[in-house]
């Protein structure tokens, strides 16, 4: 792909990972979700997350809003936080190469759900660790890596910014394909961060390569007065 600057946006908050965060902090097995995961929408915080992130977009792109090509996971949350963060200034497509990682047979449970109820599966993602572990009817994280690389195989922008609204797993996968890092880096440099709701992560083009300008900068929220929420995992368990 050609393009000079890239901005990794995650999704607000949403009403799982309240759910989540409420589940696990109960010690729960099983998140209350009250929809499919491509249909969790935004809790009323994450929405006026989703606001904040207006004049960020406008200041980081210094006026180019109109001209970057922007995407968005097709899941309602993502979705949401687009079009409340763009108010109207720029149009999106959609592309369900960016939609979160899928959790199959341990969606809706919590870690502890998973040792209790599935341990044979807990066990087999320890032995073969998160980043290859894929759950039965479910994604490894390499699968959404091959994603990733898709979507990039496929983008001609030329010199304009490339605008995505995602997921936590799909940013940080962004990072390990564009930063060409491997499984010890990727995991490293995640084992002490996270990928906070409505956050901007901003990758710049250097030589053939790319360097990692910023990573999950949500200063725009407490600009805005917001509390930073960093819910771990892909909202639906804690990994």
């Amino acid at each position: 792909m050609s393009a000079g600057r890239i901005l990794l946006i995650r999704h607000g908050e949403s009403t799982a990972n309240v759910a989540a965060a409420a589940a696990e902090a109960a010690g729960g097995e099983v998140i209350p979700v009250e929809a499919r995961d491509a249909d969790v929408q935004l809790s009323p915080l994450g929405e006026q997350q989703a606001r904040s992130l207006g004049p960020l977009l406008r200041e980081e792109l210094a006026g180019r809003l109109r001209d970057a090509l922007i995407c968005t996971s097709p899941y309602r949350r993502a979705q949401e936080t687009a079009t409340l963060a763009l108010g109207g200034a720029a149009t999106y497509g959609v592309d369900e190469r960016l939609r979160d990682r899928e959790l199959g047979i341990i969606d809706a449970l919590t870690a502890r759900g998973v040792e209790a109820r599935l341990p044979a599966e807990a066990a087999r993602r320890r032995w073969l660790g998160k980043f290859y572990y894929r759950p039965p009817g479910g994604e490894a994280w390499t699968d959404v890596a091959l994603r990733v690389r898709s979507f990039l195989d496929g983008q001609t922008t030329g010199d304009r910014p490339l605008v995505l609204f995602t997921h936590d797993a799909v940013v940080s996968l962004f990072l390990y394909v564009l930063c060409q890092w491997d499984e010890k880096q990727l995991n490293e440099f995640l084992l002490t961060r996270v990928v906070g709701n409505a956050s901007v992560t901003t990758l710049v083009a250097e030589g053939a390569g790319w360097r990692l300008e910023s990573f999950a900068d949500d200063a725009h929220l407490i600009d805005a007065g917001l509390p930073p929420t960093k819910h771990p995992g892909t909202a639906r368990v804690a990994e």
